[in-house]
């Protein structure tokens, strides 16, 4: 980690700091992530795990998946599992995963990568590891963030975007002391590949040991920042955070994030997702693998995947190579 990077950030374009009198954002708190496990029983960390929605919308949770090493025969996924009304963004650090679902798309995942899948009116998912690191193992590292998608767009057609990690819009700070890649959204007039029906903003940045970034943000989003590894401060405050916390802010034009000057061995760098969004602000109603307005429309969405009407599973895939 990470997967995606440059010898020399000064070779990027910059991102300049908001302009003099703009408001940084500053902390309303910090949470800790618990862990667990998914799917066929992969380590997570929870990164939202007791915030208030109010603050997340428009994204509804994101795990980190990860980081493990894992030896022969251990890698894991997850079993077939149907999804409808939001979308899930998984991006790799380190490590292969393989993505189908019962119409036939998705796709291979490798380092650096991210598949953006519309879930919408609803399929049948899975995901798993490759039958060579299976037999093999090897480290795997990444995050999946659920974003919601505004009624309007809740029974839309599923569609995939395959992002691969080269294609992602690298930029770096005024000093060139954090690599920053540019994933969905737009940071000071650059833009990300990723096409998203909600505007949102999402950055992994590796801050340098001792380096601070102040990035323009902005103020009709919200803001959070989540530690994937390393130690450092957020907000002018410079509130403490570390692996496995995330902040989140207030409401500003700008957002400050900086990297202890020691860290950890295994971790050179800080490394943290930043995101914000502009919030739906309608109401959610979420059980399980299924995202919606109402009660009512969950309800369906239940009669509707025991139906069959999200997808069956296809007959060559119900068998795992493992």
């Amino acid at each position: 980690m990470p997967a995606i990077t440059v010898e020399n950030p000064l070779t990027l374009p910059r991102v300049a700091e908001p302009v003099d009198g703009t408001p940084t954002r500053p902390v309303l708190g910090v949470t800790t992530a618990p862990s667990g496990f998914e799917g066929e029983g992969f380590p997570v960390r929870r990164a939202f795990a007791g915030i208030h929605h109010r603050h997340l919308d428009p994204f509804i949770m994101m795990d980190q998946m990860g980081e493990v090493e894992y030896a022969a025969g251990e890698p894991k996924g997850t079993p077939w599992h149907p999804h409808r009304g939001f979308e899930t963004v998984t991006y790799l650090l380190d490590g292969t995963f393989i993505h189908q679902d019962s119409e036939g798309g998705g796709g291979v995942i490798n380092d650096g990568d991210t598949q953006w899948m519309t879930a919408g009116s609803g399929l049948l998912h899975i995901e798993a590891p490759p039958e060579e690191m299976v037999i093999k193992g090897g480290l795997f590292h990444g995050i999946q963030l659920w974003v919601n998608l505004p009624a309007r767009d809740k029974m839309t057609a599923p569609r995939y975007q395959d992002i691969g990690g080269g294609n992602v819009k690298l930029l770096t700070s005024p000093d060139g002391g954090a690599v920053l890649r540019l994933i969905a959204g737009d940071l000071d007039g650059h833009s990300g590949p990723g096409v998203t029906h909600t505007p949102i903003t999402l950055v992994h940045a590796t801050v340098s040991p001792g380096a601070e970034i102040t990035l323009p943000w902005r103020e009709d989003f919200n803001a959070l920042a989540y530690v994937l590894a390393g130690r450092g401060a957020v907000g002018p405050g410079r509130r403490p955070i570390e692996l496995g916390q995330t902040a989140v802010f207030g409401a500003g034009g700008g957002l400050t994030v900086r990297a202890d000057e020691k860290q950890d061995g295994h971790t050179p760098n800080l490394e943290v997702i930043l995101l914000g969004g502009l919030p739906i602000r309608e109401p959610m109603a979420h059980y399980g693998p299924f995202v919606m307005n109402s009660h009512a429309e969950l309800q369906q969405a239940f009669e509707d995947f025991q139906a069959g009407r999200l997808g069956r599973i296809p007959a060559e895939r119900t068998v795992s190579k493992r």
